[in-house]
């Protein structure tokens, strides 16, 4: 996020827009001649379908899908909850992988996986599905079923999304956590879903060191009493205690395994995976989506949005534990038969040009990636990209967050020699898929925007009040027709779903982002509105990171505010109130750093603690975390105070700051 981003949403009631981007770039016209949607007025006429008959237009779209029955009813709609395809049934590994191995794409390569050491494996369709059989014998074979839930904690390996692919082929549903995560989030996440089983490996290469993932899931698992089987992948083949009649090695299981399975047929709406997703209290909100709508949503953005074609090799530089690599790395490319290509480590690990190494080795011609990761390279400079063949790519994307048009700008000049469309997409772990995005043959860029809605949905700018927000008007960016992808609920709480998303706008959903709409109609999401933040691509819930620091014994209170950073797009600053008997000091600010990484993860450590006497309050205990960012970023503190219980806590904590 910009600065002017991130001043933008700082008051939820106010939005100012103070963006003056106005730069414009048509679709190349070679990508155009070529392309699924090639013109402005063929996206108007498919989305004006979209929009008017979406029953009839989904209908004719999920026919690309592989049904072993056929929907009989396409959405049942009673607000907040969806239900899509009812009476239909189908396989989402079937669609990604069984239906493929019919036609010629069965000696195809599906995945080309990369590992940080070097080393290159290559799995056909054919030997993907051989694969995912095996392993999904191998669950049943420990008395994993259909609806019980299995827990995912790897790294960036092929595995993990075999892992994903066999439960999705049983009827199991996943839940994939963040390989950064430490053992507490873990812990956390898994009693939650009560997973049944998680699958894990004894270590993952990251920046050329061994992240010890079966040591986490060890402690995690401890306090997990419906934890009754670990499987773990031995990737770095480092020493790990085993459990006896717990744990089982991965290879062990396969060994055993047939490679034929029948891919059973599923209801359109049975649960497929949960996905954890910071929220504004100290709970990971279980964000649940189902089968056929989901995978719908998913193949079709990746048709269309990237304009996925048979010879491309793509890219996607998540990790799997978002839900960016569940979307765009497995189901969807997957789903169209694509060629995908995995990596497991860091972009600058040997060197900085690693990634651009990897695209000119493998022929990259679709690149998705972070802002993030993008002002990163821009800080390492032009000579690492430079120095490597680039002629390949044919199309760029951008994910995560907004980015800022000079990020994009240099995307589109260095990596895409001026040459390649960029789709910069908005989406969320809620909408399932991209729901707002330039198609790169048929709209024209606006660097910082992410243009148009995808077909089937209404996006909305409005006012506090429900009125819709003038143009140029920021508000807040809600979607007011349900989608195929949509999220159904949270998991094991309905009703933290229907206040979370749908209270504030009965029936719409609230993205919880503010945004404007400008004159020709493109929208622009400005950021958060809430309290949630995003550091380096990861979404983090700064109630998460709070509690974190009030466990540690010195700490009496925490509040957490992102503040604009030229990195990582936001920083956390940590304001920290300490027990009476603690005094402050460079070594407890250290300590707490490290106890936040502990409980978290290294990625969510903060960018700065301050030690504070007392945290702005309104009368009721809210703390007025605006009035934080104010004084972490050295801005003059605006706004109403009106409900601020002490003033002068203020101007104490500027005092502090000055000395």
């Amino acid at each position: 996020m910009s600065e002017t981003q991130a001043k933008a949403v700082t008051s939820a009631t106010s939005i100012e827009s103070v963006s003056q981007e106005q730069r414009v770039f048509p679709p190349p016209e070679d990508f155009a001649k070529s392309a699924r949607v090639g013109s402005r007025a063929a996206y108007d006429a498919l989305y004006k379908r979209s929009i008017d008959d979406p029953a009839g237009f989904f209908a004719e779209q999920a026919r690309e899908l592989r049904w072993q029955a056929p929907p009989q009813q396409t959405l049942e709609w009673r607000a907040p909850h969806a239900r899509w395809f009812q009476g239909g049934k189908l396989n989402l590994s079937d669609n990604c992988l069984d239906r493929h191995t019919e036609t010629w794409r069965a000696n195809k390569a599906a995945i080309i996986w990369e590992g940080e050491p070097g080393e290159v494996r290559v799995f056909t369709y054919r030997e993907l599905l051989r694969e995912v059989c095996r392993f999904a014998n191998a669950l049943q074979s420990l008395g994993i079923r259909s609806g019980d839930r299995v827990g995912i904690y790897m790294g960036m390996v092929p595995e993990a999304a075999i892992a994903m692919l066999a439960c999705a082929r049983i009827g199991a549903i996943h839940s994939v956590v963040f390989g950064g995560f430490a053992a507490e989030a873990v812990r956390d996440r898994m009693n939650d879903a009560q997973a049944k089983c998680v699958i894990t490996q004894d270590g993952a290469f990251r920046r050329g060191a061994v992240v010890p993932l079966k040591p986490h899931v060890d402690k995690a698992v401890e306090q997990c009493p419906t934890v009754e089987h670990v499987i773990v992948l031995e990737r770095t083949h480092d020493p790990i205690d085993m459990k006896p009649g717990r744990d089982h090695r991965w290879s062990e299981l396969v060994e055993k395994a047939s490679a034929k399975h029948t891919a059973p047929a599923l209801d359109a709406e049975h649960p497929l995976f949960i996905l954890y997703t910071s929220g504004t209290t100290g709970k990971p909100k279980g964000v649940m989506h189902t089968t056929a709508g989901y995978l719908l949503g998913a193949y079709l953005t990746t048709k269309y949005v990237f304009d996925m074609r048979d010879e491309d090799v793509y890219w996607c530089t998540a990790d799997i534990g978002w839900v960016t690599g569940h979307s765009y790395i497995v189901y969807g490319p997957l789903s169209i038969g694509a060629t995908v290509l995995m990596y497991e480590g860091a972009p600058n690990q040997p060197d900085p040009a690693r990634f651009w190494q990897m695209i000119e080795r493998h022929r990259v011609s679709i690149f998705y990636t972070a802002p993030t990761a993008i002002r990163t390279f821009v800080k390492w400079g032009d000579q690492y990209p430079n120095k490597h063949d680039l002629s390949s790519l044919r199309l760029l994307g951008s994910v995560g967050e907004p980015i800022n048009p000079e990020a994009w700008m240099w995307y589109r000049k260095v990596i895409g020699g001026d040459r390649c469309p960029i789709v910069d997409t908005y989406w969320q772990t809620e909408t399932g898929s991209i729901v707002m995005t330039p198609l790169p043959g048929a709209i024209a860029s606006k660097p910082g925007s992410c243009s148009l809605p995808f077909f089937g949905i209404s996006p909305k700018v409005l006012r506090e009040d429900g009125s819709e927000a003038g143009v140029n008007e920021g508000g807040l960016l809600v979607i007011d027709k349900p989608w195929p992808s949509m999220l159904r609920t949270v998991w094991g709480d309905d009703e933290r779903f229907k206040q979370q998303y749908f209270a504030r706008f009965p029936g719409k959903y609230f993205t919880g982002d503010g945004a404007r709409r400008d004159a020709d109609g493109y929208f622009w999401v400005m950021g958060r509105i809430d309290d949630v933040v995003n550091v380096s691509g990861h979404r983090l819930g700064t109630a998460e990171i709070e509690s974190a620091l009030v466990s540690h014994a010195a700490v009496a209170e925490a509040a957490v505010v992102g503040v604009p950073d030229a990195m990582t797009g936001q920083a956390l600053v940590a304001f920290v109130t300490l027990k009476g008997h603690e005094k402050p000091s460079a070594a407890l600010n250290a300590k707490l750093m490290e106890h936040v990484a502990e409980e978290i993860g290294k990625f969510a450590r903060p960018k700065e603690i301050r030690f504070a006497e007392a945290v702005p309050k309104t009368r009721s205990g809210k703390i007025m975390r605006r009035l934080l960012r104010d004084v972490a970023q050295g801005h003059e503190t605006k706004g109403d105070m009106t409900t601020l219980e002490d003033i002068g806590v203020i101007a104490k904590l500027r005092a502090h700051e000055e000395e």
